[in-house]
């Protein structure tokens, strides 16, 4: 009997755990994709016709963030990142043949024209902004049913700086002014397959006007009143503790 591998067996964004919401053990199959580590992790698709495993269940990857370490929360973004990337690249970009796995690198090879497709990390920023002591601007995504207010966060444009980034999206979304623009820490978001960048700003002008179709509401919001914020986990929720509490970033 071959060694048992520990899989990250997903359907879309959902992970299939135990309930103690443990990893399954199973054997390597040739279409796995393996992690450079060696074949004792892999990482799979489960159809939406096949059966989920008896005594497991399929969970939202944002609910293991609050309940993993969180090297184990970054294996599983990576490898449900992969399996995207590997899904949405099996024809060639530029030829339109079909792709084939390369043998020792993350790559989607062209046999026709030999094009190779590497996985791409989408940038975005996400800012905490303060304005005086004891002030930090809070808002609510349009898109949200929730009550949770948080950070101003966007894509990374071409052509544009990280800190060009930041005084956009805040001039977009709330049209406010920022500067003294410093960057914090990052943490891989696999919603779809970003990576988000977290600065801290400054306030320096403006009045309050919503991009509404992308925010509901925003406020600076004092310190010891604020509303519900992101997640333990999240970069969001470390940057606010960081402003207010002084704890260190994640690095």
């Amino acid at each position: 009997m071959s060694e048992l591998s520990l899989a990250y067996i997903f359907q879309h964004q959902q992970l299939l755990v135990d309930a103690n919401y443990q990893l399954p053990k199973v054997e390597k199959l040739a279409s796995d994709l393996s992690f450079h580590a060696g074949d004792q992790v892999i990482a799979r698709d489960l159809g939406l016709e096949e059966a989920i495993p008896e005594g497991f269940q399929l969970v939202p990857i944002r609910h293991l963030i609050t309940l993993w370490p969180a090297a184990q929360f970054l294996q599983a973004s990576r490898a449900v990142q992969l399996l995207e990337w590997r899904r949405n690249h099996k024809f060639c970009s530029h030829c339109g043949h079909e792709t084939q796995v390369h043998s020792t690198e993350y790559a989607m090879v062209c046999p026709a024209c030999n094009y190779h497709q590497y996985p791409r990390v989408q940038p975005c920023i996400i800012t905490v902004i303060t304005r005086g002591q004891d002030e930090l601007l809070l808002a609510k995504n349009a898109k949200t049913q929730t009550n949770m207010y948080g950070l101003i966060a966007g894509f990374v444009e071409v052509g544009e700086t990280l800190e060009e980034a930041v005084r956009r999206e805040t001039l977009e979304e709330v049209g406010l002014h920022v500067n003294n623009i410093q960057y914090l820490s990052s943490q891989p978001w696999p919603f779809p397959s970003n990576l988000m960048l977290a600065f801290k700003a400054e306030y320096v002008s403006g009045e309050i006007v919503l991009q509404e179709d992308e925010i509901s509401d925003a406020q600076f919001f004092k310190f010891n009143q604020l509303p519900e914020i992101p997640f333990a986990g999240s970069i969001a929720h470390a940057m606010i503790e960081h402003i207010i509490h002084h704890t260190d970033m994640p690095q």
